[in-house]
């Protein structure tokens, strides 16, 4: 018998290449099909391990789910960019490898960044995602997040329309 640390953590500099590896294989799994593959490609290139190191010490909260061998799961979030919603904390982003997802993984790392966002008094969280995105939409809404608002985007010449979630 052996046990699984679950470890979720503020991510580091040395975080970069499974950042960047967790971004690549669950953005493919995720919108190929939805967002046009050459635009996809390009978001690809732009997130490289580079991109992730300077990320890493920016600002914005970015914590990793670390299971003993490197990230395979990472949230972004902090204060709502967006002042025409009824919330005052959003998750930017929440990713997992595709084999760790569908397992609870998610569900843990949502819940921590929610108790994050709540001890710094950001009870009001919003969760944009591409309404294509079907596996994401039940994700969120299954954890309790109401629709509260749906805007169209270009993304590679392609009208995409997200959805933003609400949780109180």
């Amino acid at each position: 018998m052996s046990d699984l640390l679950v470890n979720i953590r503020h991510a580091k500099p040395d975080d970069a290449a499974s950042l960047s590896k967790v971004f690549d294989a669950a953005w493919r799994e995720a919108y190929s099909g939805i967002i046009p593959g050459v635009t996809l490609e390009k978001m690809f290139s732009r997130r490289s391990e580079r991109w992730w190191r300077s990320t890493v010490s920016r600002g914005r909260p970015l914590v990793v789910l670390d299971l003993g061998q490197g990230a395979v799961g990472y949230a972004s979030y902090g204060r709502c960019r967006d002042r025409s919603l009824p919330a005052n904390g959003e998750i930017d982003e929440l990713y997992l490898l595709p084999e760790y997802q569908g397992i609870g993984f998610g569900r843990r790392l949502f819940k921590a960044v929610r108790n994050d966002l709540r001890h710094q008094e950001l009870d009001r969280i919003v969760v944009w995602a591409l309404e294509d995105n079907t596996r994401a939409c039940a994700f969120y809404e299954g954890m309790g997040g109401q629709s509260v608002a749906r805007v169209e985007e270009r993304i590679g010449g392609t009208r995409l329309a997200k959805v933003a979630y609400l949780f109180r």
